[in-house]
């Protein structure tokens, strides 16, 4: 937007300083144009009266000394003619041997007009011929013609056009600070709102925006913005501890029903025991349901700072139950592999990884990455099918490293790609009745969390990749 602004101010600008430097231009070079021609003019009458009295009189020395003058003087030639096209002064090199000259003469001795001189530009080089007949309309006794030199008269006009330049340059430079001022001041206020958007958009809660200059119109914009980011933190707030108030209150009859339910084992009787197993797997899931629901509920109530914070105070607290804010990320990968890989065999499905062994830590615990990895393998294991493949990779990229876990199975959709990290939100295909919906949500969080990304992309020839990408630990933060 500020590239477009700055670009239609500066276009206005460039059309405005034409629209006054072109007349300018023109009028300048017109009006010099027009002092020469009468100033040859003038030259012309006083040669034209002395010729008249010249030939009147028999005596043209008066004439020749005039001549001799102007054309030491300006430099340019003079040429006096009588009627029968007989030369009696010529001075400066003007004969009538030119055939310009000739055709010239010849118009003014038929009382034609040879006192036109083309608009002058700076680069006009061109020697111009004037000329006016010598008596009256009806009694033509001879021509006067002159060699008028321009190069003055265009060096005149170069220098006024250059001032006009110059004058079109200031203005123009000045428009294009006014230019820049405007679109600042009318965009800086736009550019901090567009921060705070993404900061809201990231999951930042209370995020404001500073309010200050720009026109009033974007001022109260800003203050409506905080308004509306106070009102969506509190009202995130409400929702979270709504959840976290319920996961945790149903915790109690959760643990007495599976207890009571437990202590039936013994008693189901034969004929009783799908129903009691299927029983026993819905309270099961209720309580991976609670379980997901206060962690995420955690997750949201923590942001990236202040779960560091809470991790600093817990090493305070107690250091013995601290763990590092940072691990190896193909040491926890290849963890879970090998904790997973009895479940791959009961599904069929094959575990095979590629991960160097010189990857730099990542700014995750090894707590949370384990939890990531055992999400995003048991959705591979679970969805990919039968005789599938999954491969965990890693792969170092600038200042961060990509934990990518794929699979060859059906895939997902883009549309299910969108949806895959909202919170219970379960792909038609895959509603079998296991898992509640919240594991990609939590892996999500606590990715986020840790300032990283979680992404769905499609495994080529076939299949689903998930990338995980985690900064890497500035070694100056290791311990020694």
């Amino acid at each position: 937007m500020r590239r477009r602004l700055i670009l239609a101010l500066l276009t206005f600008a460039a059309v405005a300083v034409a629209a006054f430097a072109w007349p300018l231009l023109a009028s300048a070079a017109a009006e010099r144009t027009q002092r020469l021609v009468i100033d040859r003019t003038a030259a012309l009458n006083r040669f034209a009266a002395l010729a008249a009295q010249a030939t009147a009189g028999g005596d043209a020395s008066a004439l020749e000394k005039e001549a001799t003058a102007y054309a030491e003087l300006y430099g340019e030639g003079v040429l006096v003619t009588d009627q029968r096209r007989l030369p009696l002064v010529a001075a400066g090199g003007l004969t009538l041997d030119d055939p310009k000259v000739k055709r010239l003469i010849d118009g003014a001795l038929r009382n034609e007009s040879g006192r036109y001189i083309p608009r002058l530009t700076p680069w006009s080089d061109d020697e111009e011929l004037l000329a006016r007949p010598i008596g009256t309309d009806t009694r033509i006794a001879g021509v006067v013609a002159l060699r008028v030199s321009v190069a003055r008269a265009a060096s005149d006009v170069a220098a006024a056009w250059a001032l006009i330049v110059l004058g079109a340059l200031m203005a123009g430079t000045g428009f294009v600070l006014l230019a820049l001022l405007l679109a600042r001041w009318v965009l800086r206020p736009l550019a901090k709102l567009e921060v705070g958007v993404r900061a809201m958009a990231a999951g930042e809660r209370g995020t404001h925006v500073q309010r200050g200059g720009g026109p009033p119109e974007l001022r109260e914009l800003t203050e409506s913005f905080n308004q509306m980011s106070d009102a969506v933190a509190a009202a995130a707030e409400r929702e979270r501890q709504l959840v976290a108030d319920a996961s945790h209150q149903l915790r109690n009859p959760m643990a007495a029903l599976r207890l009571r339910v437990d202590s039936l084992a013994p008693n189901v009787a034969d004929s009783a025991q799908a129903g009691y197993q299927s029983l026993a797997g819905e309270v099961e899931r209720l309580e991976t349901l609670l379980d997901g629901l206060l962690a995420l509920a955690s997750a949201d109530r923590l942001g990236a700072a202040d779960w560091a914070s809470a991790a600093d105070a817990l090493a305070e607290d107690d250091p013995d139950e601290a763990q590092p804010a940072w691990c190896w990320p193909e040491t926890v990968a290849l963890s879970q592999l090998t904790a997973w890989e009895p479940a791959a065999e009961r599904a069929g499905v094959r575990l095979t990884h590629a991960l160097p062994e010189d990857l730099e830590p990542v700014g995750c615990p090894e707590s949370e990455l384990a939890q990531v990895l055992d999400v995003l393998l048991d959705n591979a294991i679970r969805y990919a099918g039968e005789g599938a493949t999954v491969t965990v990779t890693a792969t170092r990229d600038h200042r961060t490293i990509r934990l990518n876990v794929a699979d060859d199975g059906p895939g997902m959709s883009e549309a299910d790609m969108r949806k895959a990290t909202q919170r219970f939100w379960r792909a038609a295909r895959n509603d079998d009745g296991r898992g509640t919906g919240l594991g990609l949500a939590i892996a999500e969080r606590l990715v986020t969390m840790r300032t990283g990304t979680l992404r769905f992309t499609s495994n080529h020839p076939r299949g689903l990749m998930v990338r995980v990408t985690l900064p890497v630990v500035d070694p100056e933060r290791l311990p020694c």
